[in-house]
């Protein structure tokens, strides 16, 4: 098997083994579209994969959680409240900040 390899290369040209070398470097190093930066951007793209399944994700737990709060009343008063501090006609809310308990032990 070694000797046919050894007739192979005595066989070929050297130019074509010159040429071959060139134009491998042209394509790893040298061109605008190169191996490097092809890795690079196959990179980039796995990366936006993995972030656009993880919106899905976030999109799906949204959608559940809204079927949630539109579906009875009562869910969407306590969201509200919670979130936007919404109060009635005739009660006072007391917001206490976690930043001046955090302030105070110090």
């Amino acid at each position: 098997m070694k000797e046919k390899i050894v007739k192979l290369w005595k066989r070929i040209p050297k130019k074509y083994i010159i040429a071959l070398a060139i134009f491998a470097a042209f394509y790893f190093f040298l061109s605008e579209n190169n191996f490097m930066v092809i890795r690079r951007l196959q990179h980039d793209v796995n990366d936006l994969n993995k972030e656009a399944a993880l919106l899905e994700e976030g999109i799906i737990a949204d959608s559940i959680e809204a079927v949630n709060l539109f579906g009875s009343k009562e869910a969407l008063e306590a969201y509200g409240r919670e979130h936007y501090y919404m109060k009635r006609a005739n009660e006072d809310i007391f917001i206490v900040n976690d930043q001046y308990a955090k302030d105070e032990k110090r």
